[in-house]
Protein backbone atom coordinates (compact mmCIF):
# COMPACT_ATOMS: atom_id res chain seq x y z
CA UNK A 1 0.00 0.00 0.00
CA UNK A 2 1.41 3.10 -0.86
CA UNK A 3 2.51 5.42 2.29
CA UNK A 4 0.50 8.69 2.76
CA UNK A 5 1.22 11.81 4.64
CA UNK A 6 -0.86 13.76 7.51
CA UNK A 7 -0.51 16.21 9.75
CA UNK A 8 -0.31 14.72 14.00
CA UNK A 9 -2.71 17.49 14.93
CA UNK A 10 -5.50 16.45 12.50
CA UNK A 11 -8.74 14.49 13.63
CA UNK A 12 -9.26 11.53 11.20
CA UNK A 13 -12.54 13.19 9.84
CA UNK A 14 -15.81 10.76 9.88
CA UNK A 15 -16.98 11.61 5.99
CA UNK A 16 -19.28 14.17 4.52
CA UNK A 17 -21.22 16.36 6.68
CA UNK A 18 -24.20 15.84 4.77
CA UNK A 19 -27.45 17.32 7.30
CA UNK A 20 -28.24 20.80 7.29
CA UNK A 21 -29.60 23.42 10.14
CA UNK A 22 -33.28 23.04 10.31
CA UNK A 23 -35.60 25.14 12.32
CA UNK A 24 -38.34 22.55 14.09
CA UNK A 25 -41.15 23.23 16.13
CA UNK A 26 -42.46 20.44 18.53
CA UNK A 27 -46.38 19.57 17.31
CA UNK A 28 -49.14 20.23 20.18
CA UNK A 29 -47.91 23.74 21.15
CA UNK A 30 -44.84 22.34 23.28
CA UNK A 31 -42.94 25.54 22.41
CA UNK A 32 -40.74 25.12 24.89
CA UNK A 33 -38.70 23.42 23.00
CA UNK A 34 -37.57 26.18 21.30
CA UNK A 35 -35.02 25.84 18.09
CA UNK A 36 -32.60 23.79 17.73
CA UNK A 37 -30.39 23.05 14.74
CA UNK A 38 -29.81 19.63 13.06
CA UNK A 39 -27.46 17.31 11.37
CA UNK A 40 -26.41 13.85 10.64
CA UNK A 41 -23.91 14.63 13.42
CA UNK A 42 -26.62 15.27 16.17
CA UNK A 43 -28.65 18.08 17.49
CA UNK A 44 -26.45 20.17 18.62
CA UNK A 45 -24.00 21.03 15.73
CA UNK A 46 -23.05 24.55 14.86
CA UNK A 47 -24.98 25.36 11.24
CA UNK A 48 -22.48 27.33 10.31
CA UNK A 49 -19.76 24.18 11.07
CA UNK A 50 -22.51 22.26 8.54
CA UNK A 51 -22.63 24.72 5.88
CA UNK A 52 -18.99 25.42 5.25
CA UNK A 53 -18.16 21.45 5.80
CA UNK A 54 -20.97 21.10 2.79
CA UNK A 55 -19.28 23.66 0.47
CA UNK A 56 -16.00 21.76 0.68
CA UNK A 57 -17.46 18.56 -0.26
CA UNK A 58 -18.94 20.13 -3.06
CA UNK A 59 -15.65 21.65 -3.80
CA UNK A 60 -14.04 17.36 -3.38
CA UNK A 61 -16.95 16.32 -5.09
CA UNK A 62 -16.43 18.60 -8.45
CA UNK A 63 -12.15 17.97 -8.14
CA UNK A 64 -13.01 13.85 -7.95
CA UNK A 65 -15.37 14.42 -10.92
CA UNK A 66 -12.40 16.13 -12.71
CA UNK A 67 -14.19 19.19 -13.04
CA UNK A 68 -11.58 21.87 -12.32
CA UNK A 69 -13.24 24.54 -13.44
CA UNK A 70 -16.11 24.01 -11.31
CA UNK A 71 -14.13 23.06 -7.92
CA UNK A 72 -11.95 26.40 -8.80
CA UNK A 73 -14.99 28.45 -9.07
CA UNK A 74 -16.15 27.31 -5.52
CA UNK A 75 -13.03 28.72 -4.04
CA UNK A 76 -11.70 32.00 -3.74
CA UNK A 77 -9.06 31.52 -6.26
CA UNK A 78 -10.70 30.39 -9.15
CA UNK A 79 -8.08 30.45 -11.94
CA UNK A 80 -5.17 29.14 -9.41
CA UNK A 81 -7.55 26.40 -8.18
CA UNK A 82 -8.43 25.21 -11.72
CA UNK A 83 -4.92 25.06 -13.21
CA UNK A 84 -3.55 23.16 -9.99
CA UNK A 85 -6.37 20.44 -10.00
CA UNK A 86 -5.95 20.27 -13.55
CA UNK A 87 -1.95 19.73 -13.23
CA UNK A 88 -2.77 16.50 -10.45
CA UNK A 89 -4.99 14.72 -12.04
CA UNK A 90 -3.53 15.17 -15.62
CA UNK A 91 -0.25 13.95 -14.12
CA UNK A 92 -1.70 10.97 -11.19
CA UNK A 93 -4.54 10.09 -14.14
CA UNK A 94 -6.53 8.17 -10.99
CA UNK A 95 -9.01 5.33 -12.05
CA UNK A 96 -11.13 6.50 -8.86
CA UNK A 97 -11.02 9.66 -6.24
CA UNK A 98 -13.35 9.73 -2.95
CA UNK A 99 -12.66 12.99 -1.13
CA UNK A 100 -14.61 13.45 1.95
CA UNK A 101 -14.71 15.69 4.14
CA UNK A 102 -14.55 15.23 8.45
CA UNK A 103 -15.78 16.90 11.15
CA UNK A 104 -14.81 21.45 10.91
CA UNK A 105 -13.90 23.10 13.81
CA UNK A 106 -14.54 27.48 14.02
CA UNK A 107 -11.88 29.36 15.24
CA UNK A 108 -11.93 32.91 16.66
CA UNK A 109 -13.19 34.50 13.54
CA UNK A 110 -15.41 32.70 12.69
CA UNK A 111 -13.80 30.56 9.92
CA UNK A 112 -13.62 26.96 9.69
CA UNK A 113 -11.09 24.66 9.43
CA UNK A 114 -12.24 21.60 7.77
CA UNK A 115 -10.25 18.24 7.46
CA UNK A 116 -10.63 16.13 4.73
CA UNK A 117 -9.00 12.07 3.66
CA UNK A 118 -8.35 11.41 0.17
CA UNK A 119 -8.25 8.20 -1.53
CA UNK A 120 -6.76 7.56 -5.21
CA UNK A 121 -6.58 4.49 -6.96
CA UNK A 122 -3.74 4.86 -9.17
CA UNK A 123 -2.56 1.69 -11.58
CA UNK A 124 1.18 2.24 -11.48
CA UNK A 125 1.05 3.14 -7.52
CA UNK A 126 -2.47 1.72 -6.10
CA UNK A 127 -4.31 3.62 -3.64
CA UNK A 128 -3.12 6.70 -2.72
CA UNK A 129 -4.15 7.75 0.98
CA UNK A 130 -3.41 11.02 2.38
CA UNK A 131 -4.79 13.43 5.37
CA UNK A 132 -5.59 17.29 4.34
CA UNK A 133 -7.10 20.38 5.46
CA UNK A 134 -9.13 23.34 3.72
CA UNK A 135 -10.12 26.30 5.12
CA UNK A 136 -14.14 27.76 4.51
CA UNK A 137 -14.64 31.24 4.98
CA UNK A 138 -17.79 33.47 4.99
CA UNK A 139 -18.32 36.00 2.29
CA UNK A 140 -21.23 37.84 1.11
CA UNK A 141 -23.29 35.45 2.88
CA UNK A 142 -21.50 32.86 0.96
CA UNK A 143 -19.15 30.22 1.87
CA UNK A 144 -15.91 30.04 0.24
CA UNK A 145 -12.99 27.39 0.14
CA UNK A 146 -9.67 29.75 0.18
CA UNK A 147 -7.51 27.91 -1.92
CA UNK A 148 -3.50 27.68 -1.85
CA UNK A 149 -1.19 24.82 -3.00
CA UNK A 150 -1.45 22.53 0.83
CA UNK A 151 -4.89 22.65 0.48
CA UNK A 152 -4.30 19.83 -2.68
CA UNK A 153 -1.90 18.28 -0.52
CA UNK A 154 -0.02 19.63 2.82
CA UNK A 155 3.12 19.11 1.10
CA UNK A 156 2.79 20.99 -1.66
CA UNK A 157 4.42 24.69 -1.74
CA UNK A 158 3.40 27.51 -4.78
CA UNK A 159 4.64 26.20 -8.15
CA UNK A 160 4.46 22.50 -7.12
CA UNK A 161 2.00 20.08 -8.19
CA UNK A 162 1.93 15.79 -7.70
CA UNK A 163 3.73 13.63 -10.26
CA UNK A 164 4.31 10.28 -11.09
CA UNK A 165 7.99 9.34 -11.31
CA UNK A 166 8.71 5.92 -12.94
CA UNK A 167 11.04 4.12 -10.91
CA UNK A 168 10.67 0.05 -12.28
CA UNK A 169 11.31 0.17 -16.28
CA UNK A 170 9.35 -1.56 -18.10
CA UNK A 171 11.61 -3.65 -19.94
CA UNK A 172 12.04 -4.29 -23.87
CA UNK A 173 10.31 -6.63 -26.29
CA UNK A 174 13.46 -7.85 -28.35
CA UNK A 175 13.94 -8.92 -31.89
CA UNK A 176 16.60 -11.95 -32.52
CA UNK A 177 19.82 -10.00 -32.23
CA UNK A 178 18.63 -8.38 -28.63
CA UNK A 179 17.65 -4.90 -30.11
CA UNK A 180 14.24 -2.90 -29.31
CA UNK A 181 11.37 -4.82 -31.90
CA UNK A 182 10.63 -2.88 -34.71
CA UNK A 183 7.53 -4.16 -35.70
CA UNK A 184 4.34 -2.25 -34.98
CA UNK A 185 1.81 -4.84 -35.49
CA UNK A 186 2.88 -7.47 -33.50
CA UNK A 187 4.89 -5.63 -30.69
CA UNK A 188 1.89 -3.41 -29.74
CA UNK A 189 2.08 -0.40 -27.67
CA UNK A 190 0.76 0.56 -23.95
CA UNK A 191 -1.28 3.11 -22.78
CA UNK A 192 -1.45 6.01 -20.81
CA UNK A 193 -1.43 3.97 -17.65
CA UNK A 194 2.05 2.02 -19.05
CA UNK A 195 0.09 -1.15 -19.15
CA UNK A 196 0.37 -2.94 -22.14
CA UNK A 197 -2.74 -2.45 -24.72
CA UNK A 198 -2.36 -4.66 -27.58
CA UNK A 199 0.27 -6.94 -29.32
CA UNK A 200 3.08 -8.56 -27.22
CA UNK A 201 3.06 -5.59 -24.74
CA UNK A 202 -0.44 -6.65 -23.63
CA UNK A 203 0.45 -10.21 -23.61
CA UNK A 204 3.56 -10.10 -21.68
CA UNK A 205 2.44 -6.72 -19.74
CA UNK A 206 2.91 -8.90 -16.12
CA UNK A 207 6.78 -9.96 -17.48
CA UNK A 208 7.44 -6.72 -19.34
CA UNK A 209 5.96 -4.62 -16.08
CA UNK A 210 8.23 -6.43 -13.45
CA UNK A 211 7.35 -7.57 -10.08
CA UNK A 212 4.02 -7.00 -8.27
CA UNK A 213 3.38 -3.84 -6.39
CA UNK A 214 3.92 -0.37 -7.52
CA UNK A 215 6.04 0.57 -10.84
CA UNK A 216 6.10 4.37 -10.15
CA UNK A 217 6.20 6.67 -6.65
CA UNK A 218 4.00 9.91 -6.42
CA UNK A 219 6.43 12.91 -5.70
CA UNK A 220 6.05 16.57 -5.26
CA UNK A 221 7.36 18.04 -8.50
CA UNK A 222 8.21 21.61 -9.74
CA UNK A 223 5.48 22.59 -12.17
CA UNK A 224 8.06 24.44 -14.27
CA UNK A 225 10.99 21.91 -14.93
CA UNK A 226 9.17 18.60 -13.81
CA UNK A 227 12.28 18.21 -11.81
CA UNK A 228 10.75 16.23 -8.74
CA UNK A 229 11.15 17.54 -4.77
CA UNK A 230 10.17 14.94 -3.01
CA UNK A 231 8.77 10.99 -2.97
CA UNK A 232 5.87 10.67 -1.25
CA UNK A 233 5.26 6.91 -2.14
CA UNK A 234 7.67 3.75 -2.18
CA UNK A 235 8.04 1.85 -5.02
CA UNK A 236 8.11 -2.26 -4.43
CA UNK A 237 8.25 -3.12 -7.93
CA UNK A 238 11.21 -5.30 -9.58
CA UNK A 239 11.85 -4.24 -12.98
CA UNK A 240 10.72 -6.19 -15.68
CA UNK A 241 12.32 -8.65 -18.00
CA UNK A 242 12.33 -8.33 -21.69
CA UNK A 243 10.55 -10.39 -24.04
CA UNK A 244 12.84 -12.06 -27.19
CA UNK A 245 11.42 -13.27 -30.06
CA UNK A 246 12.42 -14.67 -33.11
CA UNK A 247 11.68 -11.65 -35.52
CA UNK A 248 15.23 -10.89 -37.67
CA UNK A 249 15.43 -7.57 -37.82
CA UNK A 250 16.48 -7.94 -42.02
CA UNK A 251 13.46 -9.89 -42.68
CA UNK A 252 10.93 -7.98 -40.82
CA UNK A 253 11.83 -4.43 -42.49
CA UNK A 254 11.51 -6.55 -45.85
CA UNK A 255 8.52 -7.58 -45.30
CA UNK A 256 7.21 -4.41 -43.81
CA UNK A 257 8.48 -2.50 -47.04
CA UNK A 258 6.70 -4.97 -49.13
CA UNK A 259 3.06 -3.98 -47.81
CA UNK A 260 4.14 -0.56 -47.50
CA UNK A 261 1.41 1.20 -50.15
CA UNK A 262 -0.90 -1.53 -50.18
CA UNK A 263 -4.73 0.27 -50.12
CA UNK A 264 -6.45 -3.23 -49.08
CA UNK A 265 -5.61 -5.00 -45.57
CA UNK A 266 -2.92 -7.65 -45.72
CA UNK A 267 -0.34 -9.72 -43.66
CA UNK A 268 2.96 -11.58 -44.27
CA UNK A 269 4.70 -13.89 -42.51
CA UNK A 270 8.42 -15.11 -42.87
CA UNK A 271 9.51 -18.87 -41.31
CA UNK A 272 12.95 -20.50 -40.87
CA UNK A 273 12.40 -24.01 -42.13
CA UNK A 274 15.23 -25.25 -40.11
CA UNK A 275 13.60 -24.19 -36.69
CA UNK A 276 9.89 -22.55 -37.40
CA UNK A 277 11.23 -19.45 -35.73
CA UNK A 278 9.14 -16.81 -36.59
CA UNK A 279 11.59 -14.54 -38.48
CA UNK A 280 8.48 -11.68 -39.64
CA UNK A 281 5.27 -10.92 -39.08
CA UNK A 282 3.54 -7.49 -40.76
CA UNK A 283 -0.01 -6.98 -40.77
CA UNK A 284 -1.16 -3.88 -42.73
CA UNK A 285 -3.35 -1.83 -41.10
CA UNK A 286 -1.41 -2.92 -37.59
CA UNK A 287 -3.01 -3.15 -34.49
CA UNK A 288 -6.25 -5.01 -33.85
CA UNK A 289 -6.56 -8.62 -35.46
CA UNK A 290 -3.04 -9.48 -36.20
CA UNK A 291 -4.58 -11.27 -39.53
CA UNK A 292 -0.61 -12.90 -39.95
CA UNK A 293 -0.68 -15.02 -36.89
CA UNK A 294 -4.07 -15.30 -35.95
CA UNK A 295 -6.16 -14.46 -39.29
CA UNK A 296 -8.89 -17.07 -40.21
CA UNK A 297 -9.62 -17.03 -44.08
CA UNK A 298 -9.93 -19.90 -46.68
CA UNK A 299 -6.43 -20.54 -48.42
CA UNK A 300 -7.73 -21.39 -52.07
CA UNK A 301 -5.46 -22.73 -53.90
CA UNK A 302 -1.79 -22.00 -51.71
CA UNK A 303 -3.68 -25.45 -50.10
CA UNK A 304 -3.17 -27.52 -53.64
CA UNK A 305 0.57 -28.28 -51.87
CA UNK A 306 -1.28 -30.59 -49.24
CA UNK A 307 -3.53 -31.88 -51.32
CA UNK A 308 -0.90 -32.43 -54.14
CA UNK A 309 0.83 -34.73 -51.26
CA UNK A 310 -2.15 -36.47 -50.92
CA UNK A 311 -2.31 -36.94 -54.36
CA UNK A 312 1.16 -38.23 -54.41
CA UNK A 313 0.94 -40.59 -51.93
CA UNK A 314 -2.04 -42.42 -53.74
CA UNK A 315 0.22 -42.57 -56.35
CA UNK A 316 -0.25 -39.73 -59.01
CA UNK A 317 3.40 -38.96 -60.40
CA UNK A 318 4.14 -34.89 -61.39
CA UNK A 319 4.74 -36.70 -64.79
CA UNK A 320 1.35 -38.18 -65.35
CA UNK A 321 -1.16 -36.90 -67.73
CA UNK A 322 -3.84 -35.50 -66.82
CA UNK A 323 -7.24 -33.58 -67.84
CA UNK A 324 -7.55 -30.11 -67.23
CA UNK A 325 -11.43 -29.13 -68.18
CA UNK A 326 -13.06 -25.68 -68.58
CA UNK A 327 -15.50 -27.19 -65.89
CA UNK A 328 -15.96 -29.87 -63.84
CA UNK A 329 -19.74 -30.81 -62.03
CA UNK A 330 -20.48 -32.65 -58.73
CA UNK A 331 -24.12 -33.10 -57.64
CA UNK A 332 -25.44 -29.77 -59.74
CA UNK A 333 -22.19 -27.82 -58.43
CA UNK A 334 -20.06 -26.65 -60.91
CA UNK A 335 -16.50 -25.55 -60.58
CA UNK A 336 -14.28 -23.42 -62.90
CA UNK A 337 -10.97 -22.21 -63.31
CA UNK A 338 -9.86 -18.73 -63.20
CA UNK A 339 -11.29 -16.91 -66.35
CA UNK A 340 -12.50 -20.35 -67.35
CA UNK A 341 -8.77 -21.16 -68.53
CA UNK A 342 -7.79 -24.53 -70.11
CA UNK A 343 -4.75 -26.83 -70.73
CA UNK A 344 -3.84 -28.70 -73.68
CA UNK A 345 -4.18 -32.55 -74.11
CA UNK A 346 -1.28 -34.38 -72.77
CA UNK A 347 -0.70 -31.69 -70.02
CA UNK A 348 0.29 -32.88 -66.97
CA UNK A 349 0.11 -32.96 -63.01
CA UNK A 350 3.14 -30.95 -62.96
CA UNK A 351 1.51 -28.45 -65.48
CA UNK A 352 -1.89 -28.31 -63.23
CA UNK A 353 -0.50 -28.14 -60.14
CA UNK A 354 1.96 -25.00 -61.52
CA UNK A 355 -0.55 -23.26 -63.61
CA UNK A 356 -3.27 -23.70 -61.19
CA UNK A 357 -5.77 -26.24 -62.69
CA UNK A 358 -9.31 -26.41 -59.81
CA UNK A 359 -10.71 -28.76 -62.12
CA UNK A 360 -7.92 -31.35 -62.74
CA UNK A 361 -7.85 -31.22 -58.83
CA UNK A 362 -11.20 -31.28 -58.41
CA UNK A 363 -11.57 -34.35 -61.01
CA UNK A 364 -9.11 -36.29 -59.12
CA UNK A 365 -10.90 -35.74 -55.94
CA UNK A 366 -11.55 -39.47 -55.41
CA UNK A 367 -7.89 -40.50 -54.55
CA UNK A 368 -8.27 -38.24 -51.46
CA UNK A 369 -11.61 -39.75 -50.37
CA UNK A 370 -12.55 -40.46 -46.88
CA UNK A 371 -9.89 -38.52 -44.44
CA UNK A 372 -6.81 -39.17 -46.83
CA UNK A 373 -7.19 -34.76 -47.37
CA UNK A 374 -7.59 -34.47 -43.32
CA UNK A 375 -4.81 -37.08 -43.08
CA UNK A 376 -2.40 -35.19 -45.34
CA UNK A 377 -3.02 -31.69 -43.50
CA UNK A 378 -1.72 -33.66 -40.26
CA UNK A 379 1.66 -33.98 -42.03
CA UNK A 380 2.20 -30.20 -42.02
CA UNK A 381 0.92 -29.95 -38.45
CA UNK A 382 -2.80 -28.96 -39.07
CA UNK A 383 -5.54 -29.94 -36.34
CA UNK A 384 -3.00 -29.41 -33.16
CA UNK A 385 -2.58 -26.76 -31.05
CA UNK A 386 0.48 -24.95 -31.74
CA UNK A 387 2.32 -23.49 -28.59
CA UNK A 388 4.03 -20.52 -30.10
CA UNK A 389 4.09 -17.79 -27.42
CA UNK A 390 1.69 -15.86 -29.24
CA UNK A 391 -2.41 -15.97 -29.98
CA UNK A 392 -2.50 -17.81 -33.61
CA UNK A 393 -5.05 -19.52 -35.60
CA UNK A 394 -3.70 -23.20 -36.52
CA UNK A 395 -4.98 -23.94 -39.35
CA UNK A 396 -8.36 -26.55 -39.57
CA UNK A 397 -9.18 -29.24 -42.51
CA UNK A 398 -12.08 -31.41 -40.91
CA UNK A 399 -12.93 -34.81 -42.54
CA UNK A 400 -15.46 -34.77 -45.70
CA UNK A 401 -18.67 -34.82 -45.24
CA UNK A 402 -20.16 -35.07 -48.80
CA UNK A 403 -18.79 -35.24 -52.35
CA UNK A 404 -19.08 -31.79 -52.73
CA UNK A 405 -17.48 -30.66 -49.44
CA UNK A 406 -14.71 -33.01 -50.59
CA UNK A 407 -14.12 -31.57 -54.17
CA UNK A 408 -14.57 -27.68 -52.24
CA UNK A 409 -11.51 -28.76 -50.12
CA UNK A 410 -8.97 -29.83 -52.74
CA UNK A 411 -8.81 -26.39 -53.68
CA UNK A 412 -9.18 -25.00 -50.38
CA UNK A 413 -12.47 -23.68 -49.75
CA UNK A 414 -15.45 -25.07 -48.33
CA UNK A 415 -14.90 -25.57 -44.56
CA UNK A 416 -10.60 -25.17 -45.25
CA UNK A 417 -9.25 -22.43 -43.09
CA UNK A 418 -6.07 -21.40 -42.59
CA UNK A 419 -3.85 -18.25 -40.88
CA UNK A 420 -0.79 -16.23 -43.11
CA UNK A 421 1.34 -18.41 -40.75
CA UNK A 422 0.08 -21.75 -40.88
CA UNK A 423 0.36 -21.60 -45.04
CA UNK A 424 3.85 -20.34 -44.63
CA UNK A 425 4.58 -23.21 -42.64
CA UNK A 426 3.17 -25.76 -45.16
CA UNK A 427 5.85 -23.65 -47.44
CA UNK A 428 8.88 -23.95 -44.95
CA UNK A 429 7.76 -27.58 -44.14
CA UNK A 430 8.29 -28.43 -48.23
CA UNK A 431 11.38 -27.03 -48.26
CA UNK A 432 12.54 -28.78 -44.76
CA UNK A 433 10.92 -32.14 -45.71
CA UNK A 434 9.38 -32.44 -42.29
CA UNK A 435 7.17 -30.13 -39.92
CA UNK A 436 8.69 -27.89 -37.37
CA UNK A 437 5.99 -25.91 -35.22
CA UNK A 438 6.83 -22.38 -35.81
CA UNK A 439 8.07 -20.10 -32.40
CA UNK A 440 7.65 -16.51 -32.05
CA UNK A 441 8.78 -16.15 -27.95
CA UNK A 442 11.18 -19.49 -27.25
CA UNK A 443 11.47 -18.86 -23.67
CA UNK A 444 7.22 -18.75 -23.60
CA UNK A 445 7.02 -21.95 -25.23
CA UNK A 446 6.40 -25.10 -22.82
CA UNK A 447 5.65 -27.70 -25.67
CA UNK A 448 6.18 -27.90 -29.33
CA UNK A 449 3.05 -29.84 -31.80
CA UNK A 450 4.96 -32.97 -32.85
CA UNK A 451 2.76 -33.58 -36.71
CA UNK A 452 1.04 -36.37 -36.49
CA UNK A 453 2.04 -38.06 -39.54
CA UNK A 454 5.37 -37.66 -42.10
CA UNK A 455 6.12 -36.56 -45.20
CA UNK A 456 7.25 -39.50 -47.55
CA UNK A 457 10.63 -38.34 -49.14
CA UNK A 458 9.88 -38.98 -52.51
CA UNK A 459 6.26 -37.00 -51.67
CA UNK A 460 8.74 -34.03 -50.54
CA UNK A 461 10.89 -34.29 -54.10
CA UNK A 462 7.93 -34.01 -55.79
CA UNK A 463 6.32 -30.81 -54.53
CA UNK A 464 9.50 -29.24 -54.53
CA UNK A 465 9.71 -29.70 -58.23
CA UNK A 466 6.30 -28.74 -58.91
CA UNK A 467 6.97 -25.67 -56.57
CA UNK A 468 9.61 -24.38 -58.98
CA UNK A 469 7.83 -25.42 -62.00
CA UNK A 470 5.03 -22.67 -60.80
CA UNK A 471 7.72 -19.98 -60.42
CA UNK A 472 9.35 -20.67 -63.63
CA UNK A 473 6.33 -21.35 -66.28
CA UNK A 474 3.37 -21.68 -63.63
CA UNK A 475 0.80 -18.90 -62.19
CA UNK A 476 4.26 -17.66 -60.00
CA UNK A 477 5.97 -15.88 -62.58
CA UNK A 478 6.19 -12.85 -60.86
CA UNK A 479 9.05 -14.20 -59.21
CA UNK A 480 11.11 -15.56 -62.34
CA UNK A 481 14.13 -14.88 -62.35
CA UNK A 482 15.01 -13.50 -58.92
CA UNK A 483 18.11 -14.76 -56.93
CA UNK A 484 17.49 -17.30 -54.00
CA UNK A 485 15.65 -19.92 -56.60
CA UNK A 486 11.94 -19.20 -55.07
CA UNK A 487 9.39 -22.04 -54.73
CA UNK A 488 5.67 -20.82 -54.34
CA UNK A 489 1.88 -21.63 -54.90
CA UNK A 490 -0.51 -18.88 -55.79
CA UNK A 491 -4.14 -18.96 -54.33
CA UNK A 492 -7.38 -16.95 -55.15
CA UNK A 493 -9.76 -17.88 -52.66
CA UNK A 494 -13.64 -17.08 -52.97
CA UNK A 495 -15.34 -15.48 -50.05
CA UNK A 496 -19.23 -14.31 -48.98
CA UNK A 497 -22.18 -14.65 -51.10
CA UNK A 498 -21.67 -11.96 -53.61
CA UNK A 499 -21.79 -12.98 -57.71
CA UNK A 500 -18.62 -13.18 -58.56
CA UNK A 501 -17.52 -13.90 -55.53
CA UNK A 502 -14.86 -11.28 -54.00
CA UNK A 503 -11.47 -13.21 -53.56
CA UNK A 504 -8.30 -13.24 -51.41
CA UNK A 505 -5.05 -13.62 -53.11
CA UNK A 506 -2.53 -15.41 -51.70
CA UNK A 507 1.21 -16.89 -52.77
CA UNK A 508 3.86 -18.83 -50.18
CA UNK A 509 6.81 -19.92 -51.44
CA UNK A 510 10.21 -20.33 -49.88
CA UNK A 511 13.77 -19.70 -51.40
CA UNK A 512 15.88 -22.44 -52.36
CA UNK A 513 19.33 -21.18 -51.45
CA UNK A 514 18.71 -20.13 -47.88
CA UNK A 515 16.58 -21.15 -44.79
CA UNK A 516 13.55 -18.47 -45.37
CA UNK A 517 9.61 -19.88 -46.36
CA UNK A 518 6.88 -16.85 -46.49
CA UNK A 519 3.45 -16.31 -47.73
CA UNK A 520 1.67 -13.14 -48.67
CA UNK A 521 -1.65 -12.74 -48.11
CA UNK A 522 -4.41 -9.80 -49.29
CA UNK A 523 -7.49 -9.65 -47.94
CA UNK A 524 -10.39 -9.28 -50.62
CA UNK A 525 -7.53 -8.71 -52.97
CA UNK A 526 -8.14 -10.02 -56.11
CA UNK A 527 -5.78 -12.64 -57.68
CA UNK A 528 -2.51 -15.03 -56.24
CA UNK A 529 -0.50 -14.68 -59.09
CA UNK A 530 -1.42 -10.91 -60.58
CA UNK A 531 -1.71 -9.09 -56.79
CA UNK A 532 -0.14 -11.44 -54.26
CA UNK A 533 2.46 -12.46 -56.49
CA UNK A 534 4.50 -8.72 -57.23
CA UNK A 535 4.00 -7.81 -53.30
CA UNK A 536 6.29 -11.45 -53.07
CA UNK A 537 8.54 -10.30 -55.44
CA UNK A 538 8.81 -6.81 -53.53
CA UNK A 539 9.67 -8.81 -50.03
CA UNK A 540 12.21 -11.29 -51.85
CA UNK A 541 13.90 -7.82 -53.89
CA UNK A 542 13.94 -6.34 -50.90
CA UNK A 543 16.46 -9.00 -48.86
CA UNK A 544 18.62 -9.05 -52.26
CA UNK A 545 17.51 -12.59 -52.86
CA UNK A 546 19.63 -13.64 -49.44
CA UNK A 547 16.73 -14.49 -47.53
CA UNK A 548 16.99 -15.45 -43.78
CA UNK A 549 20.75 -16.05 -42.28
Amino acid sequence: MARHDHRSSRRRGRGPVLGVAAAVVLAGGAGWWGYQAWSDDGPDKDPEIVAATAQLQKFLDAWAAGKSADAGALSDSPENAESLLTSVMTNLKPTKTVLAAGEGKKNDKGDVAVPYTAKLSIPAVGVFRYDSEATVVRKADAWTVVFDSPTIHPRLKPGQTLALKAVAERAAVLDTNGDDLQAASLRGSVDEQGKGAFGLEARYDKQLRGGTGATSEIVVADRQSGQAQASLTKSTAKPGKPVRTTIDPKVQTAAAEALDGLKVNAALVAVAPSTGNILAVSNRPAGGLNRALAGKYPPGSTFKVVTAAALLKAGLKPTDVVKCPKFAHVDGQKFENQNQFTLPAGSTFRDSFAKSCNTMFVENRGKVGGSALHDAAEAFGIGGVWDVGYTTYDGSVPVNTSDNDLAASTIGQARVQASPMVMASIAATVKEGTFKQPVLVPEAVKKKHEAAARLDPAVVGSLREMMRATVTYGAGQALTGLPGEPHAKTGTAEFGEEKPPRTHAWMIGYQGDSDLAWCVMLEDGGSGGADAGPVAAKFLKSLGGAGAN
